[in-house]
């Protein structure tokens, strides 16, 4: 029997020991995840590619530069207002490439898959991902499949990984964002996120509440036509748009500046929020991405942003500083300023 793990030889290993056994927070994209990754896996693994922490690896492979991405859904229930885990797994990897620039090309599929899951329900999740697929333009062209005991895996957990090219010319990455650049977001906050909760919860509003699950490659693809000097990308899936501006602030060494009053959330929505005690910026969307531009490039953007189907609400949130680097922080609606920390867990467990 091999011997037990010391945690004397992980780096900076505190934050770990206070939490000698994984918790579900430490999937939840907060800073448990961060010191997961940061402390026992980026050591592990190190090696350039993985160091950027972006939503994939940018890799030079004979003369071509590839994006890889992978990624694994858990969300419960499997079938949600504007979704299922089947398209939510398609989206999910083909907006992860999108994030690097990248035209996504080709995805694998795998199915771990509970004993006693009904074949019906796995074949409208098949053809749900296909149907996904080909709205995206990608392909699913490899896979696996495995059976665990009944019990042991609420129904069927996903992983999708996927390839796609990055055109000559694109350099989008988290430690890209300078002082100055213009944050934009291309629509509606928290969808997701509580589409799936009111159906956990039971709430019912005058509006169902529909998860914004949507494949991003054709939305980026024109951004790029109109602004090829995008400095970052992001889509703020786990930990909300307060998670993922934490970690391109932290990556690039700057701060960010936004004004919760630019912050576009449906009525609905920050209703159910309030309801429940959240705040939508730390709310998961997974059909909404972040872009930090050159000011000059902003208005531009934005305005080809809200002519596509999937921009049409986007909007300016804030601006990168060079005051407090790797701090969030917005101005609130009575003019003070609050800081927009990364949340020590998830406020939604198995949302993804």
């Amino acid at each position: 029997m091999s011997e037990p793990i010391n945690l004397e030889n992980w780096v900076c290993p505190m934050p770990l020991r206070d939490y000698p056994q994984i918790v579900l927070g430490h999937g939840g994209g907060g800073k448990l995840s961060q010191d997961l990754v940061e402390h026992l896996v980026l050591p592990a693994f190190q090696n350039d590619a993985l160091a950027s922490l972006a939503d994939g690896a940018a890799l030079s492979v004979a003369g071509a530069r590839l994006a890889f991405s992978t990624d694994s859904y858990v969300v419960r229930p499997l079938f949600f207002p504007g979704g299922s885990i089947a398209d939510l797994a398609v989206n999910g990897t083909v907006n992860d490439l999108a994030m690097l620039g990248a035209k996504p090309l080709f995805l694998s599929a795998g199915m771990i898959i509970e004993e006693g899951l009904p074949i019906q329900t796995l074949g409208t999740l098949v053809e749900q991902m296909a149907a996904a697929a080909r709205r995206a333009g990608v392909q699913i062209v490899t896979g696996d499949t495995k059976v665990v005991d009944k019990g042991h895996g609420d129904g069927v957990y996903i992983n999708t990984s996927g390839i796609g090219l990055i055109p000559e010319g694109i350099d989008i990455a988290p430690q890209n964002a300078r002082p100055g650049d213009a944050v934009l977001v291309s629509g509606m906050i928290g969808d997701h996120g509580m589409a799936i909760m009111s159906v956990r919860e039971g709430l019912e509003f005058e509006t169902i509440i529909a998860s914004d699950s949507a494949p991003l490659n054709g939305l980026v693809a024109a951004m790029l036509d109109i602004a090829p000097g995008i400095h970052v990308l992001r889509d703020p899936t786990r930990g909300g748009v307060a998670s993922s501006l934490n970690e391109i602030a932290r990556a690039a060494g700057v701060g960010i500046e936004l004004e919760d009053r630019r912050l576009p959330v449906r009525p609905e929505v920050a209703a159910a929020c309030e309801l429940l005690g959240m705040d939508p910026i730390y709310v998961a969307n997974e059909g909404k991405l972040l872009a930090i531009v050159p000011s000059a490039q902003a208005e531009p953007l934005l305005a080809m942003m809200r002519q596509h189907p999937l921009g049409t609400d986007a909007a300016i949130i804030g601006q990168v500083t060079a005051d407090h680097p790797g701090i969030v922080t917005s101005k609130t609606g009575i003019g003070g300023r609050r800081v927009v920390s990364m949340q020590i867990g998830e406020q939604l467990p198995r949302i993804c």
